[in-house]
């Protein structure tokens, strides 16, 4: 229950981060309903897809898309008469990150998978429909720019596998997982955090 509630609240957190994108790239209600759902979807697509779980958990769960549209048409309604919240796009992104991180990777967990796979498999499904809808608005993908993003959700997943083999409440432990992950994106921003730069030596 734990995790489809983590889905379906990073479903929800990625769509208004996609309407949000979409407003802004000044969109009509159809590329922001398209933008939403790839947002929302597309990480947890590609996870399924790699792991060779079928149905897809969208097609298998038809409240997921149920969720897209309600949380897509709220934002919509919110973005026709107010003005979106200025860092509300990157708080939505940093959230619907650290709850598909985390799912991701219980998903992979539940799996059977060695560590490093369930951590890539984490760090992907929360930011591979972030991507996706980054390239189809012709923005610089987040995970490409300077500050903390795949590392913030790298490292989140290893603290919620560092409390599990610790035998720690599994509650806990994903409390744990999502708060690293959302408390880094977000110093990140505030602060321009970022892993040290490549450079290069001169000839």
């Amino acid at each position: 229950m734990l995790l489809y509630l983590l889905d379906l609240i990073g479903v929800a957190v990625f769509a208004v981060s996609g309407v949000l994108i979409a407003a802004h790239a000044g969109m009509d209600l159809l590329g922001g309903l398209a933008l939403a759902a790839l947002t929302a979807i597309g990480g947890g697509t590609l996870r399924d897809v790699l792991l060779n779980r079928h149905p897809i958990f969208w097609v298998r769960d038809a409240r997921y898309l149920l969720v897209i549209l309600v949380a897509s048409a709220l934002t919509m309604v919110y973005v026709a008469f107010f003005p979106p919240p200025g860092q509300g796009f990157l708080i939505a992104d940093a959230l619907g990150l650290a709850l598909f991180a985390i799912s991701g990777a219980q998903i992979a967990e539940a799996a059977g998978l060695s560590w490093l796979i369930v951590v890539l498999m984490g760090a992907m499904t929360g930011t591979a429909g972030g991507m996706l809808r980054d390239v189809m608005s012709a923005r610089v993908p987040l995970i490409f720019q300077q500050d903390l993003y795949a590392t913030a959700a790298i490292a989140g997943v290893v603290a919620y596998l560092v409390l599990q083999k610790l035998k720690a409440p599994r509650g806990i432990a994903v409390s744990v997982g999502v708060a690293v992950i959302l408390l880094m994106r977000l110093l990140a921003v505030v602060w321009g955090m970022h892993l040290p730069r490549l450079h290069l030596i001169a000839a």
